[in-house]
């Protein structure tokens, strides 16, 4: 079985208060990082963040407001459709504020996306080798 999934989605920008615009939003899940989900934005072929979250959360809020820190998510309705809002916090600006942004993915298919990881890896059977990671912390100083 294959232990990696891809799904690249068009999602809705909106960084400030301006309008929304449309960028590409590049899902992806390797069993080997069992509880993470990587999304990697990016917009007329230039990379615009690349973020890790952690694949309950994501699962979470599509039903439900989750995060305190950098990530938050909570579902949000459109009137026809469902969507799933994620608010990042990014690194310090000078003026004392920090980089912020907003992305709008469609519901239904995150929910796609995070079904074909399960059928990877379900829920409550991921494991971490923790000798193995001890190891990779060790070796980087």
């Amino acid at each position: 079985m294959n232990s990696l999934v891809h799904k690249t989605l068009v999602v809705q920008l909106q960084a400030g208060d301006a309008d929304r615009f449309p960028v590409l939003a590049h899902l992806g899940y390797d069993s080997a990082d069992p509880f993470a989900v990587t999304v990697v934005f990016s917009n007329d072929g230039r990379v615009l963040a690349r973020w890790s979250l952690d694949r309950e959360m994501v699962g979470d809020g599509l039903t439900r407001p989750v995060g305190v820190g950098d990530v938050r998510l909570r579902p949000e309705s459109r009137g026809l459709w469902d969507e799933l809002r994620i608010e990042l916090l990014g690194d310090s600006r000078p003026d004392g504020g920090r980089h912020h942004a907003v992305v709008f993915l469609w519901a239904a298919a995150v929910e796609a996306f995070l079904r074909e990881t399960h059928a990877v890896v379900r829920p409550g059977e991921e494991e971490v080798c923790v000798d193995d990671f001890l190891a990779e912390v060790m070796a980087e100083g």
